[in-house]
């Protein structure tokens, strides 16, 4: 019964409960930035270098190894089994990451900076016993 209470002990912490919400948070956090590179970053980006896709950008290192449903294009090699060397997906992953670390790093020195405003709580007063000690002290030196 004592492993079970360390247990619990252990997962109802505040920084346990902290991290889960965070990673929760932090995985749908994700999904928007995707959605933003992906979406409406990467179209602007294509048009100004003059119409580029980057979902496009890819190399054929092996021929699929069944038939090509459709035009030839990343999904439809891809789903035939081909392999690919898909450059322009990685450029559009590092683009996002950039812009996911950027963010969570405003966020951290917005949080850094709101716990510096907090004024730093008031030494305690000393102990009774402590007090009568320096004032044995003061009255031993005169």
């Amino acid at each position: 019964m004592g492993m079970m209470q360390e247990f619990k002990d252990f997962a109802l912490k505040g920084n346990v409960m902290d991290l889960a919400v965070g990673v929760i948070i932090g995985g749908a956090f994700g999904k928007i930035v995707d959605s933003l590179v992906k979406d409406i970053i990467m179209p602007i980006v294509g048009k100004i270098f003059g119409g580029l896709n980057f979902t496009e950008m890819f190399v054929m290192l092996a021929p699929p190894a069944k038939a090509v449903e459709g035009a030839v294009s990343y999904d439809s090699l891809t789903k035939a089994g081909a392999n690919l060397f898909a450059y322009g997906n990685f450029i559009t992953i590092v683009i996002n990451f950039i812009i996911l670390a950027f963010i969570v790093f405003q966020m951290v020195k917005a949080m850094n900076k709101m716990k510096a405003a907090e004024p730093a709580p008031a030494p305690a007063a000393p102990a009774e016993d402590v007090l009568l000690l320096r004032e044995i002290r003061d009255s031993l030196k005169k």
